[in-house]
């Protein structure tokens, strides 16, 4: 009888759909997570170490391998390609900064779009974020193999195939993958503070490689490797740009770590900010090193080129092995700041009740959530050892598109709903910034083919029955009304 007084409370689905969940609810959420033995999670994290979250979470291992995809289509005016693709990103990453002050908790986009948009559209966002993060940290750590072979093969030593590749790779399981992500998972499991001190070491590691390759290209500089700027035209330019700004994905990192940051309000805007900037700068001076040190006609599709470029300048075997070793270092900090946000985000879903709360139970002892992380990360874990991610890995592109515009349209609902509220930072030349960072991202998703659009969709259909399934019928804000 109980069961069923439940099931003739709910609200009509249409209704239950446009539901917003309250920001004074946020607000006290957010409180409960204090430094004072409050139940929620421990605020530990300072404005370094949530730029190094979103740092780490974007700084992967595309940059190591994605001039050779990119210089082709551009030209030596790729480095056009990475402004674009940078400005791109930061008209959403102010979206991101204004929001995260106003609105500062564990949830990210999700939570945004809850306290906006209505349920409906937070699932979809939820989501989809499952899919930026959770699918894509899987298929991120299926690329460790690779380079622990080629960190080994300075030895002449090699990891069989069989363990070292999942199935339809020639192998049976990758090995590598899956232990980095239950090695990423267990150092999230004593606290946040604790596993940020890991990543800042990595995040410092892999801008120090960066840093190298700049300054060894450097010394074989030629100016008319520059001639002609933009030998395919702007089209070239625009299309290089689209593919590039996949290289930013992640810097929405530290908008999950909203519960656990001392001064939220003040530092997440300006991790967000400074993550975007440093990484712009980083990538723009890569690309203009690799140009100046290498004809762009020599640049091909598939190959390791910050590798290739460093060890013909100079002819030291060894330069491949530290490559090759910080790239490892490279995917475990991803792995590791991707899963943590995956987490954070499954303990605002968990709270709302629209995924199982033992995802969101967090530790008396550690203040972190055990359960969810141990779960989420075997899980991913198992998935990176077996499954052949394909289409479903490169749909993470649409999911994260999804996910930013909606953000975008968050700060224009909030800015004319309410207009009183607090905002430690509002995003400038509002309505126009918001407005461009929502083209920019539905422009990318029409650009990308079929087949991601098809992984998409089955996503979609995928998420659709789960929240019916179960979201639907234990929303705490549908019991509540």
């Amino acid at each position: 009888m109980p069961h069923e007084s439940r099931v003739t409370s709910r609200p009509p689905l249409i209704a239950q759909l446009k539901a917003r969940k309250p920001l004074e609810a946020y607000v006290a959420e957010s409180e409960a997570s204090s430094a004072d033995g409050g139940p929620g999670m421990r605020r530990t994290l300072g404005v370094w170490h949530l730029t190094a979250i979103s740092i780490g979470a974007t700084l992967g291992t595309g940059i190591l391998v994605v001039l050779g995809t990119a210089v082709p289509l551009a030209g030596p005016a790729v480095w056009i390609s990475f402004v674009l693709a940078g400005v791109a990103a930061l008209l959403s990453a102010l979206s991101y900064a204004e929001m995260a002050g106003s609105v500062p908790v564990s949830g990210s986009s999700y939570s945004y779009a809850y306290a906006t948009l209505g349920e409906g559209i937070a699932w979809v966002c939820g989501w989809c974020l499952v899919l930026e993060y959770a699918v894509s940290v899987a298929a991120v750590a299926v690329g460790a193999g690779q380079y622990v072979n080629e960190a080994l093969d300075a030895f002449g030593l090699a990891l069989p195939a069989a363990i070292a590749e999942p199935p339809g790779a020639g192998g049976v399981l990758n090995l590598p993958a899956a232990v980095l992500v239950l090695l990423a998972t267990l150092v999230l499991v004593p606290g946040a503070r604790e596993s940020a001190w890991v990543n800042t070491l990595l995040v410092v590691v892999k801008v120090a490689l960066l840093v190298f390759f700049v300054a060894v290209a450097f010394t074989a500089f030629s100016i008319g490797n520059f001639e002609p700027l933009a030998p395919m035209g702007a089209a070239g330019v625009s299309a290089a740009a689209s593919r590039l700004f996949f290289s930013y994905i992640g810097f929405d990192a530290a908008s999950t770590a909203g519960e656990e940051a001392r001064d939220p309000k003040r530092d997440l805007p300006r991790a967000i900010i400074a993550s975007i900037v440093i990484i712009t700068v980083l990538y723009i001076l890569v690309a203009v090193a690799a140009v100046g040190a290498r004809p762009w006609t020599t640049f091909t599709d598939g190959e390791a080129t910050l590798v290739t470029i460093v060890a013909d300048i100079t002819g030291q075997p060894w330069v491949a092995f530290v490559f090759a070793v910080t790239a490892v270092a490279a995917i475990a900090s991803v792995v590791l700041t991707v899963l943590y946000g995956q987490t954070r985000i499954f303990v605002s879903m968990a709270r709302d009740g629209l995924v199982p709360r033992v995802l969101g139970r967090i530790s008396t002892r550690t203040r972190t959530p055990v359960a969810g992380t141990l779960i989420v990360g075997g899980v991913v874990a198992a998935a990176a050892a077996v499954v052949p991610l394909g289409a479903l890995a490169d749909a993470t592109s649409i999911g994260t598109l999804f996910a930013f515009a909606l953000v975008n349209v968050s700060v224009i609902w909030l800015r004319r709903n309410r207009p009183e509220l607090e905002r430690t930072y509002k995003v400038p030349l509002y309505p126009l910034t918001p407005l461009l960072g929502c083209a920019f991202c539905v422009l990318l998703m029409v650009t990308l083919g079929w087949v991601t659009w098809a992984a998409f969709a089955v996503w979609m259909v995928v998420g659709t029955a789960v929240y019916l399934g179960y979201g639907r019928r234990h929303s705490v804000l549908a019991r509540a009304s």
